[in-house]
């Protein structure tokens, strides 16, 4: 937030001082009664506002894309690891194969109900999935009488954990992430300043300009909206969903 603040000072700063100098020039150098006004200024400035604004439109919209994507990707990669778990412990002595069972179901059980509600509201995962990610390891350790298949199996089994740690790390980071206070600022003030200007310059009052504001205006706030569904990559609406899981696992 104090960056946020820091930025917003800044750039209301430099909007002061840009006034101030018109204002200094129009005392200094006053306009002749005969001198007509520069209409082609004003059509530049907008155009340069609106192409300006969007850019950070496309910026903004690459950026939670790209989030919502990542986070589709870490949770296909997680339940298919897990998956995959409980499918090679049936390879592994009894009691191991029992207990990595056990321990598959009660994560994905985990994952569901408690995590998901936390990723939703854009908290941590906290540390009771990483225990059991923990013990999952512990119980693919095999005794010294273990067959070499179900040495073989251990070793896979390890290696889906892997997996499923990587992607529990990118799903863990992809729920905390968010797009800039600042850019959120841009995307706010610039779709003002644009839906203003064109209220200010060339605008007239007939029914064609209107359509063409509402449609501007429309078309802005629908991207904000999508932009700010995207920025909540397990949110409800366009959100990655549970799915993965619930299609291997009873929860």
């Amino acid at each position: 937030m104090p960056d946020t603040l820091q930025s917003l000072a800044i750039v209301l700063g430099v909007a002061m001082l840009a006034a101030a100098v018109v204002v200094a020039k129009g005392h200094l150098y006053p306009p002749s009664p005969d001198e007509e006004p520069r209409e082609d200024v004003a059509e530049y400035i907008s155009m340069m506002v609106g192409v300006l604004y969007a850019l950070v439109l496309g910026l903004a919209l690459v950026s939670v894309w790209e989030t919502s994507s990542s986070a589709s990707s870490h949770v296909q990669a997680e339940a298919s690891a897990l998956h995959e778990t409980y499918l090679l412990a049936e390879a592994l002595p009894a009691d191991e194969r029992a207990r990595a069972r056990t321990l598959s179901e009660q994560y994905a059980h985990h994952v569901v109900t408690t995590e998901w509600p936390r990723m939703t509201a854009g908290g941590g995962l906290g540390p009771e999935g990483w225990t059991m990610l923990n013990q999952l390891r512990v119980s693919s350790r095999l005794p010294a009488t273990a067959t070499p298949t179900q040495q073989i199996a251990a070793q896979e089994l390890l290696s889906q954990l892997g997996t499923l740690d990587e992607a529990r790390r990118g799903r863990e980071t992809d729920a905390q992430s968010s797009l800039s206070p600042v850019l959120w600022l841009g995307l706010i003030m610039g779709g003002v300043l644009t839906i203003a200007f064109m209220f200010m310059f060339g605008i007239r009052h007939n029914f064609t300009h209107i359509v063409m504001v509402m449609g501007l205006a429309g078309l802005i706030t629908f991207l904000v909206l999508l932009i700010r569904e995207l920025d909540a990559p397990f949110g409800d609406v366009l959100g990655t969903d549970a799915t993965a899981f619930t299609r291997y696992f009873r929860t």
